[in-house]
């Protein structure tokens, strides 16, 4: 098997083909997973460059995860990996100086977004909607994250029901109406993305799609039913930090 592309959409493409060949559930996630189904991503102002691939897999398959990076002719962190290797792998790319990140069931960043169940709903990537809350859910938002953000949100409807095709509100309300502290992390970070969304539309850059849609979001999360569990965490609010720093694991999300 060759080696790992130069082009990073190019080698996303050609890891999954190596997946879907060895039969594993992984997916795309993070900046590349946007741009491979975001048009506007590919194209100025949410363009942007690549210095990872990010994936996530299934814990159960660890060995068959490593054995294919190894094919793919990357190189394990070792020492990363024996210290995280119950959560999340690192493999690097030495030719192109590019990481590959592999999330094991969860993307734990800021919070925990657990996947495990959701590897099959669309092929190649996680849904849109999981790719949003990804991004929403950085407290300390980057510009990538904006941009990324606001193309899933330019190129995708938002849609009721929780499936392969849009942005499913059904599946944001349950991460974020179950959970204070992930509604907390995503109507704050919702404020300044949609800003820069009409800003950008104000400008003549992109359509005003991105931020009517972050908009019926944010309306949505703020009347929609909470659980006894939000509630109680409510009461407590600011005063417990709810959100952890991803730094702690070395490695950002990309």
């Amino acid at each position: 098997m060759s080696g790992p592309l130069e082009n990073p959409l190019e080698e996303a493409a050609r890891a999954m083909d190596a997946v879907e060949a060895a039969g594993l559930e992984m997916r795309l996630t993070g900046g590349v997973a946007i741009a491979t189904i975001s048009p506007s991503a590919l194209r100025p102002p949410l363009q942007r460059t690549y210095g990872d691939i990010d994936f996530v897999g299934r814990r159960k398959d660890v060995k068959e995860i490593e054995r294919l990076f190894a094919e793919l002719g990357y190189v394990a962190e070792e020492e990363f990996n024996s210290l995280h290797g119950e959560r999340r792998l690192f493999f690097i790319d030495r030719e192109n100086k590019r990481e590959a990140d592999v999330f094991l069931d969860n993307v734990d960043a800021c919070h925990q977004l657990q996947l495990r169940d959701r590897l099959s709903i669309r092929p190649r990537s996680v849904p849109a909607a999981d790719l949003l809350l990804s991004k929403l859910q950085v407290v300390n938002t980057t510009p990538k994250d904006y941009q990324d953000a606001i193309a899933v949100l330019a190129d995708h409807e938002v849609v009721e029901a929780d499936g392969p095709q849009g942005i499913a509100m059904e599946r944001i309300e349950e991460v974020c109406c179950n959970d204070w502290g992930w509604w907390k992390t995503v109507t704050m970070v919702a404020g300044p993305t949609l800003e820069m969304a009409r800003k950008l539309h104000e400008e003549g850059k992109i359509g005003p799609e991105a931020g009517e849609r972050l908009a019926v979001i944010a309306e949505r999360l703020e009347s929609a039913p909470k659980s006894r569990k939000w509630k109680l965490r409510a009461r407590v609010g600011e005063r417990v930090s709810w959100y952890e720093e991803p730094e702690d694991l070395e490695h950002s999300y990309g």
